[in-house]
């Protein structure tokens, strides 16, 4: 590996970590928007053909999610372990969705979502062999990506939690949401394996492996990075927010009673 090839991969990699700071809003990768908050919220009964078109939706637009899959299928080159590797993480995806928004469980967003990045930084990290380099051991890839699905699921499902979803045909609804994620998990890995395969024929597809995972990889650090973040200044709203509502206790304790008479 020659100083020019290293010296790209360190520019590829800054420059992603620039761009985030300037456009800090991207990455709340598993926002709703205004719009379909708004419909999620005011919808009352069974919507079996929106839910699977914002399922859809969330996922072709959902770049963690893309990124780790891209990262999973990169040097997957037989079309049954593509499904093998995809079909654990719909697994794992859906469970916890399913869970989270049904069955009521709940976790603080940030850090599902910083462990959500942090399954990227894992993905390409292992792609460059760097688990048998540097530490000498080789993960279970198929029980990580399994369990990394489970955390995928669960940020969406931190997500619709936040809204107001009506109990009337909530279950039909979620499920068809849960539907279009996978509809649109399928369409958005398509176009990305017709991309690497024609890649693949290309003579400087292993040269540019490194530096392309490099570029995922500063991606995963990047969505960590805002989301711990975003952790500890919630944190620090909130404390701020419950010494203002104390502070005219704090300052009456130890004062003795006022005694009207003495007016």
């Amino acid at each position: 590996m020659n100083a020019k090839f290293l010296t790209s991969v360190a520019l590829i990699a800054f420059a992603i970590v620039i761009f985030g700071l300037l456009f800090p809003m991207t990455a709340a990768a598993h926002n709703v928007s205004k719009r379909d908050a708004s419909f999620v919220q005011s919808n009352n009964g069974a919507a079996i053909v929106p839910f699977l078109y914002l399922g859809a939706k969330h996922m072709v637009t959902g770049y963690d999610h893309l990124a780790f899959l891209v990262g999973v299928i990169f040097f997957l080159y037989k079309l049954k372990d593509v499904v093998q590797y995809v079909s654990l993480f719909t697994i794992g995806h859906s469970i916890t969705l399913l869970a989270g928004v049904l069955g009521g469980i709940h976790a603080n967003p940030y850090l599902i979502d910083a462990i959500i990045g942090l399954s990227v930084v894992y993905k390409s990290f292992d792609n460059m062999d760097g688990f048998k380099r540097f530490l000498g051991f080789e993960p279970n890839t198929k029980l990580a990506v399994l369990i990394f699905g489970l955390f995928h699921g669960f940020g969406l499902a931190t997500k619709l939690q936040e809204l107001d979803l009506s109990k009337n045909g909530l279950v039909t609804n979620i499920l068809s949401f849960n539907v279009g994620v996978e509809i649109g998990q399928v369409l958005a890995l398509t176009a990305v394996l017709i991309a690497l395969s024609y890649w693949r024929t290309r003579t400087g597809f292993l040269r540019h492996a490194f530096a392309t995972n490099t570029a995922l990889m500063s991606v995963g650090f990047l969505l960590v990075g805002y989301q711990i973040t975003g952790y500890f200044v919630e944190h620090a709203d909130v404390e701020h927010a419950l010494m203002r509502a104390t502070s005219p206790l704090v300052a009456t304790q130890g004062q003795p009673p006022h005694d009207p008479l003495k007016d």
